[in-house]
């Protein structure tokens, strides 16, 4: 099996290869086979990708409103136009199933650059009236912008991270994971069909040190990266020495809490969307899920039910509901946990192990898998997994969930899920979190703001929120009166 694509990267508005950078595969994670074989980017070739922005940007800035809109939408067009296409490599690259892949990917990319297509035609200043003159301001754009995707969702976050950054004038030098390395290249060919200038959109491959190299290069005025908290403190220290715009999504251990008066069968979907969509390789996921005391043992009745009807499969399959996880690294470190849970004394109320799915036994399988009887102080409860794994606890009171909730460095997500208007909304401004959902879990339209709150990150992507993390704001004052002097 095989993706191979033309070459490495993609600079200005071509496929270029470096032969001189060290090599890496693409593994197809059901069966370990290897999909193509890429090289990273030397410094050169950085250099190459950012001349290449800078010329680009330049054309693109001085492009209005109206135009950088068309192009944009042209390029949502061409991803629905190819969405089968996309969902088959993003399978085969991640491991998701291709259920999932087909409405929640480059769809899902789609839709967002369509969203900042619309806004780009109508970015504006303001005019402030003085006494003796007036001032308004202009909304410019940063530059040449770097993004640093994560491996779960490739072109997604590729998306996410141009869209609001072209549409504010800006270039975009994109670095995907070096786990999931081929979406993009296929997103930066749509955006030069569309008619995107060369160079405003370059994909650069590599692991660590191209990514240390584009958050402290001068060149590049702002960095967005996507991925765990240790990530993000590293990217955020490289860029303070140009002082850079900086946005982070990172992780989270994000809780749901379930109160007795809520639909146990709405909430049991919430938990499940929380925790095994995407094989549980989503950062704001609903680890922790708190069930209040009175109606916890029919909270885990139904959860438990449901999640042994839950599908693993060969992830091509459209029946299959979970694939493996998208490396053995993945793998070896989900198993851990689920080891540690039980050795932490919680108790395994079904899944817990590797799987086994005929004809892919070399794949990245484990079970979808539940564990009760846990403790806030269990590191199952307190550390990110990213993988299928859910923590259940139970309480007694709002007061105690919500200061239980809270009590994490992390800030992404939670789930309210209760039938009391007043207290959906109480509890939503008291828990600690950049995104709240109130009886329903995982859902990110591209029109609502997302980002975490303490070590989950800082700035937003997605609404009109992201344009001010890619632009800047200048200022002009017009003086229509005479200028006074003190002496």
């Amino acid at each position: 099996m095989r993706a191979q694509p033309q070459a490495s990267h993609y600079v200005g508005g071509a496929y270029v290869e470096d032969e001189a950078g060290e090599s890496f595969e693409s593994l197809y994670p059901a069966t370990g086979e290897t999909l193509a074989t890429l090289h990273a980017a030397t410094p050169a070739m950085l250099e190459r990708a950012i001349e290449a922005a800078r010329r680009g940007q330049a054309e693109w800035a001085a492009k209005s409103g109206a135009e950088r809109s068309r192009v944009l939408r042209r390029a949502a067009e061409l991803m629905r136009e190819r969405n089968e296409e996309l969902s088959q490599i993003e399978t085969l690259d991640t491991g998701k199933a291709i259920q999932e892949t087909r409405v929640a990917d480059a769809a899902s990319g789609a839709d967002c650059i369509e969203y900042f297509s619309a806004l780009a035609a109508d970015m504006r200043g303001a005019h402030i009236q003085l006494p003796n003159g007036f001032a308004y301001t202009r909304h410019e754009p940063l530059g040449i912008c770097a993004g640093i995707g994560a491996w779960n969702y490739p072109i997604q976050i590729a998306s996410w991270k141009s869209a609001p950054a072209l549409a504010c004038g800006n270039a975009m030098i994109f670095k995907p994971s070096e786990v999931t390395p081929l979406s993009a290249l296929k997103l930066a060919e749509i955006y030069t069909e569309a008619g995107l200038p060369d160079g405003v959109f370059n994909v650069l491959q590599g692991k660590g040190e191209l990514g240390a190299a584009l958050s402290s290069h001068p060149a590049i005025a702002k960095v967005s990266v996507t991925g765990s908290v240790g990530t993000g403190a590293r990217v955020m220290e490289a860029a303070s020495g140009t002082t850079k715009h900086v946005t982070l999504e990172l992780g989270g251990k994000s809780p749901i809490l379930v109160f007795a008066d809520a639909d146990l069968d709405a909430a049991v979907s919430g938990a499940i969307l929380g925790n095994f969509y995407s094989t549980g390789q989503i950062c704001s996921n609903g680890t922790r899920v708190f069930v209040d005391r009175s109606v916890r043992a029919a909270f885990v009745e139904k959860l438990v039910a449901r999640t042994r009807e839950i599908r693993l499969g060969n992830p091509m399959d459209p029946e299959t509901h979970l694939g493996p996880l998208v490396s053995k690294a993945q793998y070896d470190k989900v198993l851990e946990y689920m080891a540690l849970g039980r050795q932490e004394g919680a108790t395994v109320a079904c899944g817990g192990g590797a799987a086994t799915v005929s004809g892919l036994e070399s794949g990245w399988f484990v079970q979808p898998t539940v564990f009760t009887d846990v403790a806030d102080e269990m590191r199952i409860a307190s550390e990110e997994i990213f993988g299928p794994v859910m923590c259940v606890l139970d309480f007694a009171d709002e007061e105690e969930v919500v200061a239980r909730a809270n009590a994490t460095d992390f800030g992404l997500a939670a789930g309210i899920y209760t039938r009391d208007l007043s207290r959906g909304h109480r509890v939503a401004s008291r828990v600690q979190a950049g995104t709240v959902w109130v009886n329903a879990y995982n859902l990110t339209p591209v029109e609502m703001p997302f980002g975490g709150v303490k070590r989950s990150g800082i700035g937003r992507e997605n609404g009109r929120e992201a344009l001010s993390h890619y632009g800047q704001v200048k200022s002009v004052y017009v003086a229509t009166g005479p200028e006074d002097a003190p002496y």
